[in-house]
């Protein structure tokens, strides 16, 4: 997931450097949707493992 919010991000500042506005703000919004996804799973994984860990 981390894989396509930076080719999002990607897509976003190439599009931006070609002057597309419309599909900067797409693709960044999407890039930014990813990203907080990817964040969020991996803080919940984080916990589980922490927390299976402790029980061990």
């Amino acid at each position: 997931m981390l894989y396509w919010a930076l080719v999002f991000l990607i897509i976003a500042i190439i599009a931006a450097l070609l002057g597309f506005g419309v599909i900067t703000a797409v693709a960044i919004g999407i890039a930014k949707i990813l990203f907080i996804i990817f964040l969020i799973l991996f803080f919940i994984t984080l916990i589980s493992a922490l927390a299976r860990r402790g029980r061990a």
